[in-house]
């Protein structure tokens, strides 16, 4: 954990790098290195081809991010985690927002129970300090 998803609907492939997105938010987030252990952090992009915005009569597009985290963040450590997410996503989108109709948002989910994982990607960053 942190896990970052970010769903996009498929007419924004043209216009968004999706992939540099993704990396940008990746470094925002690890500038937190005390809550995002960088071995546990993994973001991906889902593009979706059926959907519906609004009334479905425009080309309109969205973008929904979600992190997710696990237990023990702070409410002011979490809001600066978002924070980071937003910033990024809006400044890199900000020239598209002027060129056609888009919607953004972010979620936060909270696992309230302990989550089952195993991941030795941890131990790379161990053997780097």
């Amino acid at each position: 954990m942190p896990h970052f998803t970010l769903e996009y609907t498929d007419n924004l492939k043209e216009d968004v790098n999706v992939s540099d997105l993704l990396l940008k938010i990746n470094q925002a987030l690890l500038k937190h290195d005390h809550q995002v252990p960088i071995g546990g952090l993994r973001s991906r992009a889902i593009a979706l081809s059926d959907y519906v915005v609004a009334d479905g009569t425009g080309d309109d597009a969205f973008i929904h991010g979600t992190l997710k985290l696990g237990t023990g963040r702070t409410d002011d450590e979490k809001k600066i985690l978002c924070d980071e997410i937003y910033n990024v996503v809006t400044t890199e989108l900000a020239p598209l927002f002027n060129e056609r109709y888009l919607a953004f948002s972010l979620e936060l989910y909270e696992f309230t129970f302990p989550t089952y994982k195993k991941n030795n990607i941890h131990d790379r960053y161990k053997q780097k300090g």
